[in-house]
């Protein structure tokens, strides 16, 4: 971008440092995956409270690190945007020495997060079976793309592939074009936010019974459940839906539409919105018309009242027409694209989008987006740099003395 700006500099800024929630306090949680859905796992733990060990490669860490350009600072943003508020710690558990170092951890912790098939997690010693030895409260995570059991269990998964799996590609997009993926990880995050919630559960029963948990969270299925809205009609009554862009194949209306200027999202997903809608079109003989009074009824006629529609919202400007409809309560909005989103100033006054300062670079934040009893995630510790607690954790909590400390790294251990 040259000498401009970066859009980060617009964010309001927040100082590292924070109080962090309590809700999770004492809590030790050690995050042994990579790339996207674990990470985010951790990220949510730790915005909640809980101390996150992310323990990684002491060659190049988590994969994600290294996905870029765009790199901030020498890291890759989307590892600045999943590990926030974690200390790192480097380990090579393959051998007997770091396997040593790696249970010494885990007899400290609550939680364990891994996200490697099953067969890898056996061979490396970090399965249920493995690690609860060690702690036999363990709250155990296990993130995989099938599960661990199954004739898939041990195949290899990303995103896309667990939503493939999951039919949201289909349903994706135009229908004349072909499958599209969802414009963000999706099966990474809602596995993330599945393994997460179900850690919180866990611990929650743990309270109450002393038992730990071996939890087994499967993105395909993560994914899946998110379709259960389009899965269960299909289902239950044989109809197969299929893509329709920005519209909804049950609610009539239920699409974008273009204005005089930019788009816009309009929802008339009631017979009370339905009326409101053509009242403040101007036109409220439409709103008590008896072929179009319930949804089914709107459904057979889509096509003639989308093009109708069409030709009205076209006389005027986004803007103006989300204004009115603001002020009828008729579910309208914009589409926005992501620099809009950055600079939504209701976003960045509930302290959803913010920055931090590191080294004379801002680094941007997508925040938890969750509140309680007002507050709202704080930002405790910046993303770490890969490594950089080795010292603080393995030597003041475990009590590794500065030579066997050396030792390690002499060896790659750590």
């Amino acid at each position: 971008m040259g000498d401009r700006p970066l859009p980060s500099s617009a964010l309001p800024l927040r100082p590292v440092g924070e109080p962090a929630l309590d809700l999770l306090e004492g809590i030790v949680v050690l995050d042994m995956t990579t790339s996207i859905a674990g990470p985010y796992t951790g990220l949510l733990l730790a915005d909640l409270g809980a101390t996150v060990i992310k323990v990684e490669k002491p060659k190049g860490g988590d994969d994600c690190r290294a996905w870029g350009p765009p790199f901030l600072d020498g890291e890759s943003l989307w590892y600045l945007s999943a590990n926030r508020n974690k200390h790192s710690v480097t380990l090579d558990f393959s051998g007997e020495d770091g396997g040593a170092v790696l249970r010494e951890l885990v007899a400290r912790a609550d939680v364990a997060i891994v996200n490697l098939v099953p067969r890898a997690q056996r061979k490396l010693g970090v399965s249920y079976d493995a690690l609860s030895a060690a702690r036999p409260d363990l709250i155990h995570v296990s993130i995989t793309g099938f599960g661990l059991e199954g004739e898939r269990a041990d195949e290899p998964c990303y995103d896309l592939i667990a939503e493939g799996y999951s039919g949201v590609m289909d349903l994706t997009g135009e229908f004349a074009n072909g499958p599209q993926k969802v414009g963000t990880p999706a099966a990474d995050l809602l596995a993330g936010e599945d393994a997460a919630l179900a850690a919180v559960a866990a611990l929650f029963r743990r309270e109450r019974t002393g038992k730990g948990a071996a939890i087994d969270i499967a993105m395909v299925e993560s994914m899946t459940r998110f379709m259960g809205p389009r899965l269960l009609p299909y289902l239950g009554s044989g109809e197969v839906p299929r893509r329709s862009g920005g519209r909804d194949s049950v609610i009539a209306i239920y699409q974008a539409f273009d204005t005089a200027d930019e788009p816009l999202t309009l929802a008339l997903g009631n017979d009370a919105i339905w009326r409101r809608f053509w009242q403040v079109v101007g036109m409220p003989e439409r709103a008590d018309d008896p072929a179009c009074a319930t949804n089914a009824l709107r459904r057979a006629r889509r096509e003639a009242i989308v093009a109708e529609i069409a030709v009205l919202l076209a006389t005027r400007g986004r803007d103006e027409w989300l204004e009115a409809f603001r002020e009828a309560r008729v579910p309208a909005g914009p589409i926005n694209r992501l620099d809009e989103v950055a600079a939504d100033l209701e976003l960045q006054r509930r302290g959803f989008l913010y920055r931090f300062e590191r080294g004379g670079f801002d680094v941007p934040q997508v925040g938890l987006g969750m509140r309680f009893d007002g507050a709202s995630s704080a930002l405790h510790r910046a993303p770490p740099r890969l490594g950089q607690d080795n010292e603080a954790v393995l030597g003041e909590w475990l009590g590794l003395s500065p030579d066997r400390l050396s030792e390690l790294a002499a060896a790659g251990i750590i």
